[in-house]
């Protein structure tokens, strides 16, 4: 079966930042069935249409004017179950070790990249991969990543992994979003206000979570990874 899988980050220069703006990186990927992507992007244009929403869907861009049309936006993504999964990783950049990937941040990002996607990668289905348009000093970051994980997964095949600008493809858009709400519970952000922190709400109620947070690895639906860098149980 052919899957395809859209990923974004928050916080990518956490790790070199002199001024960090908080705790863990996040790096989340949306996971669907490639015949299903253009029913998914004609049932969010129908949802554009009905709130009157033009331009691109970012978490950063939600507001009092827009909540109804996020909330509207996670019961969309719900709707489908688990023909339309998330998962992200969180990194803390208080326990990394750049001596671990040879003082190399760039390299370090790309490897818990791996992390989020190596564990949902099942036998005989085929895969391509979307990733958030990001400049890299190595430009070879990606073909990497496609290697790594057709080694790791023999029996399953990585046909691209490719970057794209977000705001030319909803599914990364929709992917931000997700990504911005669990983001701001796992940095603990108190300054989101009421229109961020109800869309917040909303996803948890639908989740049946009292609060976004880490969850156990063989949650199917909305998977939260936060990794122990330091190692343990």
């Amino acid at each position: 079966m052919k899957f395809e899988v859209y990923c974004d980050e928050t916080l990518p220069d956490l790790f070199t930042s002199g001024k960090p703006q908080g705790r863990y990186l996040m790096i989340g990927s949306l996971w669907l069935p490639a015949d299903l992507r253009e029913d998914v992007k004609a049932r969010i244009s129908d949802l554009r249409r009905r709130h009157d929403v033009h331009g691109e869907m970012k978490w950063r861009k939600v507001s009092p004017s827009k909540v109804a049309f996020y909330t509207d936006l996670v019961d969309l993504f719900m709707s489908f179950g688990l023909d339309l999964r998330f998962r992200c990783i969180a990194v803390d950049r208080q326990a990394m070790n750049l001596d671990l990937h040879n003082g190399d941040a760039e390299l370090g990002f790309y490897k818990f990249y791996y992390q989020v996607l190596h564990h949902w990668i099942l036998d005989q289905n085929e895969y391509t991969v979307f990733c958030d348009l990001k400049r890299n000093r190595d430009r070879t970051r990606l073909h990497t990543l496609r290697r790594v994980l057709n080694n790791a997964n023999r029996t399953s095949i990585i046909r691209d992994v490719q970057s794209l600008p977000s705001p030319e493809v909803v599914l990364l858009q929709l992917c931000d979003v997700l990504l911005g709400a669990v983001s701001a519970r796992i940095n603990e952000r108190t300054d989101l206000g009421a229109a961020k922190e109800g869309v917040i709400a909303h996803l948890e109620r639908r989740l049946n979570r009292p609060r976004l947070g880490p969850t156990h690895k063989s949650e199917e639906k909305f998977n939260i990874f936060k990794i122990r860098l330091g190692g343990g149980w």
